[in-house]
């Protein structure tokens, strides 16, 4: 951890010389909403410091607040917004977008928003899609259902060049891409592309994981309103495990590296006795193995409820060796196994179980947000605008502290933010769960698995900011 150094300085296309058509005050203490200076910053090392060592007063700890300026790069009658959104579904993007639109349009009087369809590959003119014209009228009600407005699709954005054309043939200088850690690394390809040609695009970032992976960021949209779905699942699944002798109640929920859905919905449920998740290993035979602590809950309760993330115990599983449009590798799938695997390890012992499986994956992605995460959404949505307006680039926006900031994407995708083991978190999902710390058979396996996780992830995140300083 120590040997990478973050620099959080944003990139600008150049001086702001336009007045905003936002009117607002530049002091406080008149009761009217103020302007955010360039000199306004959020500490990233705030929460938790050692006394002993000076607390870093430079572009490695202080990010950049976000907000409307008084001064602007682009003059609003000249500009032509794009939004797009890539990946996967999650609740909010329908929000976001209508937030972006709504601020373009009634803040900075930009006339002309286009919608680029089905991700990455609605720039590219053989899928033969046509962009939307977006406005107020037609996005006024989309933040009342799911998916995406624009569609969405995975890949493509490594067709830097063509997608660079397409932006250029759509005169388009302010682009907003709405997506994950692959599809914001495709927009800083894309802003780079764009400064290697010359041109002034500002390219914003609104970072979308359902996931929470994002490093840096207090949480991520459609995270909240995930959560809520999943404890559903789960308090369903607790319904029919303790109606039945021996009833086993098993929910898979999304989190590939991370498990913060299921850590977050096995705490708010109440009702969850067990949750796996990728950063914690666990075996599943021997004496203190996961089945071995399953048999012992049924024989205390009769019933037992098992929360696991998608992925969960992959080295127990053979490796797919295949990836998905975007790069990222296929999981085997993990509930399948621990379904088969709790089945067979009863069977075998000639006790009668009676288990539920649950996988609400899809429908958890495509539902309307909480009122909470509405606002989210709203709030990053006009962020990114008053960033762009105002000529940064390269950045996405991130709540930080609870204080909106830009965060340079080189920063914000060199590693993905995962449960601390040792963190309170953790801890507190396992008081509400009352699973033992560890589920092996040899504690030194688990340190060294954990070990060895955590190296590897800053061996990568050191190779992605020594192939970024060479660009």
């Amino acid at each position: 951890m120590s040997q990478i150094k973050y620099d959080f300085t944003v990139d600008n296309l150049g001086e702001c010389t336009v007045p905003s058509p936002i009117e607002l005050s530049r002091d406080h203490g008149n009761y009217r909403a103020t302007y955010v200076r360039d000199t306004s910053y959020v500490r990233n090392l705030v929460n938790v410091f050692d006394s002993d060592k000076a607390d870093a007063n430079d572009c490695t700890n202080l990010m950049e607040k976000a907000g409307p300026r008084e001064k602007i790069f682009f003059n609003p009658e000249h500009v032509t917004a794009g939004i797009c959104t890539c990946g996967g579904l999650c609740p909010g993007l329908n929000d976001v977008i209508r937030a972006v639109v709504r601020c373009l349009w009634n803040r900075y009087g930009v006339r002309r928003i286009k919608g680029i369809q089905f991700g990455y590959n609605g720039f590219f003119k053989e899928e033969g899609y046509d962009t939307v014209e977006l406005n107020p009228h037609n996005v006024d009600a989309i933040h009342k259902i799911g998916g995406s407005f624009l569609g969405t699709s995975r890949g493509g954005g490594d067709r830097t060049s063509d997608i660079v054309d397409s932006i250029q043939r759509l005169n388009i200088n302010v682009m907003f891409i709405i997506g994950g850690d692959g599809t914001q690394r495709g927009a800083l390809d894309i802003a780079n592309e764009v400064e290697r040609r010359g041109l002034k695009i500002a390219v914003v970032g609104i970072p979308k994981t359902v996931d929470n992976d994002l490093q840096f960021i207090d949480r991520s949209f459609g995270f909240e309103t995930a959560v809520q779905q999943a404890t559903r699942a789960i308090n369903s699944c607790h319904m029919e495990a303790q109606s039945q002798i021996n009833g086993i109640g098993l929910v898979k929920l999304m989190g590939r590296e991370s498990g913060f859905i299921a850590t977050a919905a096995a705490i708010a449920s109440h009702e969850a006795n067990f949750c796996l998740i990728p950063e914690v290993p666990f075996e599943m035979d021997g004496p203190n193995g996961f089945l071995a602590h399953l048999e012992a809950r049924l024989k205390r309760r009769g019933h037992a409820v098992i929360v696991v993330a998608e992925g969960a115990g992959q080295d127990l599983l053979a490796a797919t060796n295949q990836t998905d449009a975007s790069g990222n590798k296929k999981l085997a799938d993990i509930g399948s196994f621990i379904k088969n695997e709790i089945s067979y390890y009863f069977k075998e012992k000639n006790i009668p179980i009676n288990m539920k499986y649950i996988d609400p994956s899809y429908e958890v992605r495509a539902a309307v947000t909480t009122a909470n995460d509405s606002i989210y959404c709203e709030r990053l949505g006009n962020n990114a605008v008053h960033a762009a307006m105002a000529g940064k680039t390269k950045i996405v926006i991130g709540l930080v502290h609870d204080k909106y900031v830009h965060i340079p994407i080189t920063m914000a995708t060199l590693k993905r933010n995962t449960v601390d083991p040792e963190s309170s978190l953790w801890r507190d999902c396992l008081d509400a769960t009352l699973q033992p710390v560890y589920m092996v058979n040899n504690i030194s396996t688990v340190t060294e698995k954990l070990r060895k996780a955590a190296e590897e992830a800053d061996a990568k995140a050191l190779a992605r900011l020594e192939k970024v300083s060479r660009m």
